[in-house]
């Protein structure tokens, strides 16, 4: 046994520490060994125990809840570092496996690697991936084939995938999940369910979404979405508004009477809701009946947290289960924590159970750094002791700890955009390379190893250098009708009423009565389109279900969410802006010419308690202008003044925050946004009446542009976009030039 335990170590290190430095596997902070070819040994160490909140009286820095975040995510790494890795990793519990036991804890780490300033996180999450060549469990049967614990790990490829752009890291997860397609999609439903137990709802679901995300291919959430809500039909029990593990806990109860509702399988099923919404489009049909569940859910847990500011193991009977217990506990504090991030949970009601419940888990932090307390791997209420630890519950930790960082920042929109690429330089560091093999000693051997591998690159075929066929289905090629430049409007019933209207140069939408009532977050902010070719192709790229998808003349891949876009308003007041919902009625005036011209009106909206407001539109797009002419008129309860908000929707990726320049005296607002290695860059602009302009102001979502008006008095304004890829404006500087060079007739 003592053999086969330091064999493993020795495996364990040849497959986790290849590179280019020196470092003694007992820096991972275990046992130690013989030096192997590792990683910088500071990447290995775990940080300084940081001030972890168990107050709970106060808002945790960002600095701090990063920190904690770091402090457990190292431990874990140490910990798994300093164990064998199974060769048969079902059963695993602390090994470094592709089961969703260690699964979980790479969802959580793989979210810090983003904000970490330690690329050995990011590491060694390359090394796991590669170790298991990019793969999911499940080959045997039909049935493990399905299994959503198996599907969780392909998190850590898709995120890896986003951040490498490297085609064979996604072929196996991809490979798998077109496989179980048709069976989540199967149009009966049948006796036994592919997820017929709530933990399914956090493993694979999220991974499904994720994927039609990456790809364009809607697939993917469309199968997901049938079988999630079969298995919630099944297990959710409205009056409770808990779900049940499983359908064998239906009846059952505990001591006191009360139904078995398991503590880690509702966290579960919140924290999943909050990563399926992170990756659903925001117009995506059904999306309003996830966003009810998760605000029913979260309701009910936070009635459940109890004085220590943790949840009972059994939520119904406390008394039963007297003990902390962590890994259901760290999943609500993430997923209550998630909803006031986004702005699913009023912030007031929620915060204090989310800083009780920070500051309960951080009593249970261990002294090796891990989260103690963690109910071990099962599927229903057991007792808990104070040591026991598990991957899935450090992963919870530090998914719970990036949103209490982010609880001093903006509301953030849904969904959220894929990581950009990394730079070649960031990718090289955090990829581990192979040894070279053992017969490389030696001068003359180095040498001839060199020049192997330099006539590798020269003589091996490189897509990445010659291209590769596209398998994007391209648009048809339109006729020679189709081709003229013109400028149109088009009500698209077929769209969920949809407003469509473009030139040679723009393309936008705002949304319709259809859609309103089918998506409760839509609202009339504008959409704008990336468009590269001087013919109308809005109908024909609209044809395709994933419409977001570059066809070869453009796409819509700008995120309006429920911000402004580029051009909507709202009533600027007490430092809020208050806004409509979609359209309600419209006209269309003229299309297929030289402009296109339509007209809209908006419902009456509430501004705070004080008045309501009401608005009709005329909208005027001509032929080779960037720019939308609108004429609003705004009817309100009251004769006072309006203070209008005209904004544009603020975008944030790793390249930052794009670029704003405000100009007074022309009365213009100009945006550049942050690029987007994989669509380009979209420039926006507004620009109002000088005469009218009281100043600039921004919130949450919109950079704001305000204008002075009076109830039933028309204002104009203008909005105008441009794509650097569209042939026209290809950076800022010349976006900037052709609007402070527009002139505009107010």
């Amino acid at each position: 046994m003592k053999v086969r335990r330091r064999y493993w170590h020795r495996v364990a290190g040849a497959l986790l520490l290849s590179g280019a430095s020196m470092t003694p596997w007992g820096a991972f902070g275990k046992e130690p060994q013989a030096q192997v070819d590792g990683v910088d040994p500071q990447w290995l160490r775990v940080p300084p125990r940081p001030h972890l909140d168990t107050e709970g009286k106060r808002l945790p820095t960002r600095a701090e809840a990063l920190a904690a975040a770091e402090y457990v995510s190292a431990a874990q790494i140490a910990d798994m570092a300093a164990r064998p890795i199974p060769l048969s990793t079902g059963g695993a519990l602390d090994a470094m496996a592709p089961n969703w036991v260690s699964a979980v804890y790479y969802v959580g780490a793989a979210r810090l690697a983003r904000v970490s300033e330690r690329p050995d996180t990011l590491r060694f999450l390359t090394m796991i991936a590669e170790h298991y060549h990019y793969a999911v469990r499940g080959a045997r049967s039909g049935v493990t084939m399905l299994n959503a614990d198996d599907i969780a790990m392909g998190d850590l490829y898709e995120e890896l995938y986003s951040r490498r752009r490297q085609d064979g890291v996604l072929m196996p997860l991809q490979q798998r999940l077109d496989w179980q397609v048709p069976h989540l999609a199967r149009k009966e439903d049948t006796k036994a369910l592919v997820w017929w137990w709530c933990d399914a709802l956090f493993m694979a679901p999220p991974v499904l979404a994720r994927m039609s995300a990456i790809t364009g291919e809607p697939k993917y959430l469309l199968a997901a979405d049938k079988e999630w809500r079969r298995t919630a039909r099944r297990l959710w029990v409205p009056k409770d508004r808990l779900f049940l593990r499983d359908e064998r806990f239906v009846g059952r109860s505990e001591a006191n009477g009360r139904p078995i509702y398991w503590a880690r399988g509702n966290g579960w099923v919140l924290g999943g809701l909050a990563r399926w919404l992170e990756a659903m489009p925001a117009d995506q049909q059904g999306r309003d009946y996830y966003l009810d569940l998760f605000q029913t859910l979260a309701g009910r847990i936070a009635e459940l947290q109890r004085p220590s500011g943790l949840w009972s193991t059994s939520l119904l009977a406390p008394e039963a289960y007297p003990e902390p217990e962590t890994s259901g506990s760290a999943f609500f504090v993430y997923g209550l924590a998630w909803g006031i991030n986004h702005g699913l949970l009023d912030r007031a009601t929620y915060l204090p159970h989310v800083l009780k419940g920070w500051a309960g888990l951080n009593r249970q932090v261990l002294p090796d750094g891990q989260l103690g307390a963690a109910q071990k791997t099962g599927d229903q209420p057991v007792h808990t002791a104070a040591r026991d630890t598990g991957p899935y519950a450090n992963g919870a930790y530090i998914l719970a700890a990036l949103e209490i960082a982010d609880l001093s920042g903006p509301v953030q929109t849904l969904p959220h955009a894929e990581p950009t690429r990394d730079s070649p330089e960031v990718i090289a560091a955090t990829s581990p390379a192979p040894p070279a093999p053992k017969t490389v000693r030696g001068p003359e051997e180095m040498a001839r190893r060199a020049a192997e591998m330099k006539a590798t690159a020269a003589l091996a075929y490189d897509p990445a250098m010659t291209g590769r066929p596209s398998t994007v289905e391209p648009l048809p090629p339109p006729s020679p009708a189709e081709r003229a430049p013109r400028a149109v409007a088009r009500f698209a019933p077929d769209r969920l009423d949809d407003l469509l209207w473009e030139n040679d140069l723009v393309a936008h939408r705002i949304y319709g009565p259809a859609l309103q009532a089918k998506e409760a977050p839509s609202g009339s902010g504008i959409d704008t389109w990336a468009k590269r070719v001087r013919w109308p192709f809005m109908d024909r790229q609209l044809k395709f279900p994933n419409y977001h998808m570059d066809r070869g003349e453009g796409l819509d891949y700008y995120d309006v969410g429920r911000s402004r876009g580029s051009g909507g308003l709202g009533i600027w007041y007490d430092d809020k802006l208050w806004t409509s919902r979609n359209f309600a009625t419209y006209k269309i005036e003229e299309s297929g010419g030289k402009v296109a011209r339509f007209s809209a009106t908006y419902k009456p909206w509430p501004v705070d308690v004080v008045r309501k407001v009401w608005e009709s539109r005329e909208f005027s797009l001509p032929l080779g202008s960037h720019f939308t002419r609108m004429r609003s008129t705004l009817q309100s309860d009251s004769k006072e003044p309006l203070v209008v908000g005209i904004g544009i929707g603020k975008k944030s990726n790793a390249n930052g925050k794009g670029f704003v320049t405000r100009d007074v005296r022309a009365g213009r607002m100009t945006y550049w946004e942050p690029e987007s290695a994989e669509h380009g860059t979209l420039g926006i602009a507004i620009a109002v009446d000088p005469g009218m302009l009281v100043g600039f102001a921004e919130d949450a979502e919109n950079y704001l542009v305000l204008v002075k008006v009076r109830p039933g008095q028309p204002f104009t304004y203008y909005m105008g976009s441009a794509w650097d890829r569209g042939g026209d404006v290809p950076d800022r500087a010349a976006w900037e030039k052709l609007v402070s060079g527009e002139s505009f007739a107010f």
